[in-house]
C-alpha cells in the first residue's frame, strides 16, 4: 500500500471514529470494570415470587426493602431486580443461599401485643442497634416513635405482669413482661427483643437476621422462594478460561480459512483487528451502561462476531468478484461496496428482528430461563449494530484501499 494510501485510510473519518470508539470503550473498562455474571464470577441466584401480581410501586416497595436487608445484613455484592409484575430475582456473590433465605424469603411484618389489642407495630419502629450477644442468648435493642411510645403506655396502663408477645410473621418470638414504669403510664421510647439458642454462632445468626427485619421495614405483600441456584467461583472461572480459549482457536481459525481462500495473508489483519476492535466496543458498552456479561452474554458475543466476520468476507468477494483485475475492475469498487452493504443491512435487520422478541420476553416477564435469553438477544443486538455503523464500514474503506494499490500496481 502506498504512503498516500495509507494516508488516506488513516485520515478517513470512519477509521478516526472507530479509533475514538475504541479508545474510550478501553478507558470504560478500566475505570468501570466489565461486570460478570453469577455464573462466571460465581455466587447464587433466588427467585422470589409474589402472592400476587402487583403495581410498579408497590413492586419498587418490595426491591428496595430486600435490596436494603441484604445490605444491612452484610451482603456486599448483591443485585435486586424485578421480573414482571409478580416475581423479584435475587443475584448475590460469595454468600451460600441458606444464610439468606430467611432475609428475603420472609415478609418482615413486626407486631407486639398485649392481650389482643396491638400495642406496637413496624411502622412505629424508627432505629435498630446492633445484637448484643451473651453466651447463647441475644439481645435486639430498638427506638420507636413518640407516638408509638404514647400508644404502647396507653395500652399497657395499669398491667404491670401482664405479657407483651412479640410476633414476626405471625411468630412468637419473645414475650417479655409489662415494667411497673409501663404499667404506671410513663412512655418509653426503648425496646429490645431478646431470645436465646443452642450455641453463641445460632445466638449471633438470629440476632443478626433480627436486627435486619427489624431495621429494613415490612414487605407490602407476602412472599416465597420459587427457585434457587448456584454457581461456585472455581466452575466461574473455568467458564471464563474456557471462552478465552475458544475465541483464541476461533480467531486462528478464521485466520486459516482467509488465507486459504484468498491467498493473501493481507487480508487477516483487518478482518482480526475488526473483530478485535468489535470485541472491545461491546465490552466497553457493557460496562458503561452496567451490564453483566455472563455465559449468555459470551454466546450473543460471538453469534454477533461470527456475523461481522461473515460480513466482511462478503464485502471482499464482492469486491473482488472476477477472475483477473480486469474483470474486477468492470465496475467501480464503491458500486461493488454498496451491493454488499444491500446484503449486509438486510441480514442485520433480519437477525436484529428475530432477537427483539427475546429481549422483549426476557425483560418484560423475566423469569430465570427467559432472562438468560434476554441477555443472549441483547448483547446479540448490540454487537450487530456496532458492527454495521462501525467496524464494517471501516473495513469496506480498507477494501477501496487495497483495490487502489492493485489499480496501480497493474498500471
Amino acid at each position: 500500500m502506498k504512503q498516500k494510501g495509507f494516508k488516506g485510510f488513516i485520515r478517513d473519518r470512519r477509521v478516526i471514529l472507530l479509533i475514538v470508539l475504541v479508545i474510550g470503550s478501553l478507558l470504560a473498562i478500566s475505570a468501570f470494570g466489565v461486570q460478570q455474571g453469577l455464573d462466571l464470577k460465581g455466587g447464587s441466584l433466588i427467585q422470589i415470587q409474589l402472592e400476587k401480581p402487583v403495581d410498579k410501586d408497590t413492586m419498587n416497595t418490595v426491591t428496595s426493602v430486600l435490596d436494603k436487608r441484604l445490605n444491612i445484613f452484610g451482603v456486599k455484592d448483591v443485585k435486586v431486580r424485578s421480573s414482571g409484575n409478580q416475581y423479584v430475582i435475587v443475584e448475590i456473590a460469595g454468600v451460600q443461599p441458606d444464610q439468606v433465605s430467611k432475609i428475603v424469603g420472609t415478609p418482615g411484618k413486626f407486631v407486639a401485643k398485649i392481650g389482643n389489642e396491638t400495642a406496637l407495630n413496624g411502622a412505629d419502629i424508627v432505629s435498630v442497634e446492633a445484637p448484643i450477644i451473651t453466651d447463647n442468648q441475644y439481645a435486639v435493642p430498638f427506638k420507636v416513635s413518640i407516638a408509638g411510645a404514647d400508644k404502647f403506655a396507653k395500652i399497657a396502663k395499669g398491667k404491670a405482669g401482664q405479657p407483651v408477645n412479640m410476633y414476626l410473621d405471625d411468630r412468637l418470638i419473645t414475650s417479655p413482661e409489662v415494667s411497673a414504669e409501663l404499667a404506671a403510664g410513663n412512655p418509653s421510647t426503648s425496646v429490645q427483643i431478646s431470645g436465646g439458642a443452642e450455641s453463641k454462632e445460632a445466638a449471633e445468626a438470629q440476632g443478626k437476621e433480627l436486627q435486619t427485619l427489624l431495621k429494613s421495614g415490612a414487605l407490602p405483600v407476602k412472599v416465597k422462594i420459587v427457585g434457587v441456584s448456584s454457581v461456585s467461583a472455581e466452575l466461574g472461572k473455568q467458564f471464563a478460561d474456557g471462552a478465552f480459549i475458544a475465541g483464541i482457536l476461533a480467531i486462528l481459525a478464521i485466520s486459516a480459512v482467509i488465507i486459504v481462500r484468498y491467498r493473501n495473508p493481507l487480508l487477516v489483519i483487518p478482518i482480526i483487528f475488526t473483530t478485535l476492535a468489535e470485541l472491545v466496543l461491546i465490552l466497553g458498552t457493557a460496562s458503561i451502561i452496567h451490564w453483566s456479561i455472563d455465559l449468555a452474554a459470551i454466546a450473543g458475543i460471538i453469534a454477533a462476531i461470527g456475523t461481522g466476520v461473515d460480513d466482511q468476507i462478503i464485502i471482499t468477494d464482492e469486491v473482488l468478484k472476477g477472475k483477473s483485475l480486469k474483470d474486477r475492475r468492470s465496475r467501480r469498487t464503491k458500486f461493488k461496496i454498496k451491493n454488499a452493504f444491500f446484503i449486509i443491512f438486510a441480514s442485520a435487520g433480519t437477525l436484529i428482528a428475530a432477537m427483539l422478541p427475546l429481549a422483549y420476553v426476557g425483560f418484560a416477564r423475566g423469569a430465570t430461563g427467559i432472562g438468560v435469553l434476554s441477555g443472549f438477544a441483547f448483547t446479540t443486538i448490540i454487537g450487530v449494530l456496532v458492527g454495521i455503523f462501525v467496524t464494517r464500514p471501516v473495513y469496506a474503506k480498507f477494501i477501496e484501499v487495497l483495490m487502489e494499490r492493485e489499480t496501480d500496481k497493474a498500471s
